[in-house]
């Protein structure tokens, strides 16, 4: 199993966020949505698989280790959200028991080249959901976690630029 791709430095301890509705609708959004961690750690792994089966274990290995720091993303996520107040329910709007999350947000294109290519896009997308959160949010410990996992979604961006090369 591939170590997750991750920046260098620890995650914020979360022990210390307590009730906030207002902060875990901010956040929510990076969670279980179309652009939210859920969706790209299935998207990489639909794409590894992909790559696997061309027998291109290089770049299925590193999408591996992509959605194993986005699945890392999505349980701080989760915890942030449980300990703000709100189940970490896969919904757009936790803790509503309504509007789920679907799958049909994964990407599923046939192109390995294209694969990269939305991966490439939806990184940069949660990379502006992250930066448009910063402003609002008002808790230290949720900007230093936003901030980190930014800096994860950066070199993600990087990785799966340099894997674009040779692809036809």
């Amino acid at each position: 199993m591939p170590k997750p791709l991750i920046a260098e430095g620890a995650y914020p301890s979360l022990k210390d966020l307590h009730c906030d509705p207002y902060a875990a609708r901010i956040i929510s959004s990076a969670y279980a949505t179309s652009a939210g961690e859920l969706n790209a750690t299935l998207q990489y792994i639909y794409h590894s698989i992909s790559f696997l089966n061309k027998d291109d274990e290089k770049r299925a290995e590193l999408l591996k280790s992509i959605a194993i720091a986005e699945m890392m993303h999505l349980h701080m996520l989760g915890e942030a959200l449980a300990r703000l107040g709100s189940p970490p329910v896969y919904s757009f709007s936790p803790p509503a028991q309504f509007n789920f999350y679907s799958t049909k947000f994964v990407a599923y294109s046939r192109s390995l080249r294209n694969m990269i290519e939305d991966d490439i896009m939806g990184e940069k997308y949660a990379i502006y959901g992250y930066e448009r959160m910063l402003p609002r949010l008002k808790n230290d410990t949720l900007r230093t976690l936003i901030c980190r996992i930014l800096e994860d979604e950066h070199l993600h961006v990087e990785a799966l630029k340099s894997s674009l090369e040779g692809l036809t």
